[in-house]
C-alpha cells in the first residue's frame, strides 16, 4: 500500500517522500531507452554532445542522479545526470502531453531536494546554494504526427477560467524531439546509439502493422536487428530482458490509453 505523505525533519531528508496520487514505487526500470543510455555512458555523452553542440569526451565526468523507484503516473523516471554545471533530465515518451512541463517541475523539485540534502546545504542559511541549471528533454516516438522539435512551456498552463494567460514569476521549458526514424537526422548522426534505437522501434512498428502479435513483432524485430548489427550488443545477450521491458512498456501504454478514455468519458 502506498504510504501517505508525512513530515520528516530536514536532516533526515535525502529524497522526496512518495506523494500520494503523483508518485508510486517501482523496483525495476522497464524501458529499453532508459536501460540503453544508463548502461552506456559513452552513448549518453554522445547524445548530450549532439543535443548541445559540445565536445565532451570523458564519460566519467557524467554523474548519474536518476532517483530510484519514482514514477509520475505514466512518466517513468528515465535518465537524469549531472555534467558540468547542468542537470539533464531525459525522458522517453510515446504520447504527446501538454502537461510535461508540470511533470518536470515536480520531478526537478525532487532532484534539487535530493542534491541539496546530499551536499549538506541549508536553504535557510545566508550563503547562496548553487544549483545545476536544468535541461529538460523528451524523446518522442509515438504514432501521432509531430514536428521534429517543439518547445513546451509551463507558462502556457497559467490561465484563468476564461483561458486568459496570467503573468507569472515562474517558467520551465521542455524540449520535445521526434526520434521516429527519418526525423532529426543530424541528431541521429551525432549519436549512433539513438539512431539504432530509432531503427529498432521502426522495425517493431513495421511488424505490428503486418498484423503480427506483439510477441511475434518483438521477436521479429530483435532477429532483424541482430542480423543487421543494430543494438546487437544488447539484443543478443539480453533478449529475454529486452522482451520483458517491451511487453511491460506496451502493457503500460494500453493501460494509460484506457485510463485516458475513461477520464474523457467522465468529463
Amino acid at each position: 500500500m502506498m504510504k501517505k505523505m508525512r513530515f520528516v525533519p530536514w536532516k533526515r531528508r535525502l529524497y522526496r517522500l512518495p506523494v500520494r496520487y503523483f508518485f508510486g514505487n517501482r523496483n525495476v526500470k522497464d524501458r529499453l531507452f532508459c536501460y540503453i543510455f544508463e548502461h552506456d555512458r559513452k552513448s549518453l555523452l554522445k547524445l548530450y554532445n549532439a543535443l548541445n553542440g559540445t565536445d565532451y569526451r570523458d564519460e566519467q565526468a557524467l554523474q548519474i542522479v536518476t532517483l530510484d523507484n519514482v514514477v509520475y503516473m505514466a512518466m517513468n523516471n528515465d535518465v537524469a545526470f549531472l555534467l558540468g554545471a547542468s542537470l539533464n533530465l531525459y525522458e522517453h515518451q510515446s504520447t504527446l502531453c501538454p502537461n510535461l512541463p508540470l511533470r518536470f517541475l515536480i520531478y526537478l523539485a525532487a532532484e534539487f531536494e535530493s542534491l541539496v540534502g546530499k551536499n549538506g546545504g541549508n536553504i535557510y542559511g545566508s550563503s547562496l546554494i548553487r544549483l545545476p541549471a536544468p535541461r529538460c528533454v523528451v524523446f518522442y516516438n509515438g504514432e501521432d504526427a509531430a514536428e521534429e522539435e517543439q518547445i513546451l512551456q509551463l507558462t502556457d498552463a497559467f490561465t484563468d477560467e476564461n483561458g486568459k494567460k496570467q503573468k507569472s514569476c515562474l517558467n520551465l521549458t521542455v524540449r520535445v524531439l521526434n526520434i521516429n526514424y527519418g526525423y532529426n537526422e543530424e541528431l541521429m548522426s551525432g549519436c549512433r546509439r539513438l539512431e539504432e534505437y530509432s531503427l529498432f522501434v521502426a522495425k517493431l512498428k513495421e511488424f505490428q502493422r503486418r498484423d503480427f502479435s506483439l510477441d511475434e513483432a518483438i521477436d521479429s524485430a530483435v532477429a532483424y536487428c541482430i542480423e543487421h548489427r543494430i543494438l546487437d550488443d544488447i539484443l543478443l545477450p539480453f533478449q529475454t530482458e529486452v522482451k520483458k521491458m517491451l511487453l511491460t512498456e506496451y502493457d503500460e501504454k494500453k493501460t494509460m490509453k484506457a485510463f485516458r478514455k475513461e477520464a474523457f468519458q467522465e468529463g
